[in-house]
């Protein structure tokens, strides 16, 4: 697993630590982290619907902002659960681009369990760090 959470950090959200090889690896396994928060067992999200995401900045720690942003929107507003498939980052003069392939199907009471529901990604203790081992982040999110 990817990632796992952090219980001393806060007690009223969710706060989450992901640590990858590659910065590609670590912005899929936070989106397997936020879906995790909300699905007991994100192995009954069944890949029936393929969804692009695209979302750009210039700092690194913002377009993961913007990405899980991205996935709780579409959770919110077509009930989509979506776990990633392929994330392309690419960066030059003009920033960092993500371009992420996510399947998912809309949820579905009956067969998924609900753990809570992941409101927002917040800024408190927010950071994407490149280490020697690879790179780590930091989430805390609200629910």
């Amino acid at each position: 697993m990817p990632f796992r959470f952090l219980e001393d950090i806060t007690r009223a959200d969710v706060a989450v630590e992901v640590v990858a090889e590659t910065v590609e690896e670590l912005f899929a396994g936070a989106a397997e982290a936020l879906l995790q928060i909300q699905i007991e067992d994100i192995e009954s999200v069944q890949r029936r619907k393929r969804q692009t995401v695209k979302v750009s900045h210039d700092q690194m720690d913002l377009l993961l902002y913007r990405f899980l942003q991205e996935l709780i929107f579409l959770k919110d507003s077509e009930r989509l659960l979506l776990r990633p498939e392929r994330v392309t980052i690419t960066s030059n003069a003009h920033g960092n681009q993500l371009e992420a392939t996510l399947s998912g199907e809309p949820l579905d009471p009956a067969r998924h369990t609900q753990g809570v529901d992941a409101k927002a990604v917040t800024l408190h203790r927010f950071e994407v760090l490149q280490t020697p081992a690879g790179w780590k982040a930091t989430i805390v999110f609200d629910i």
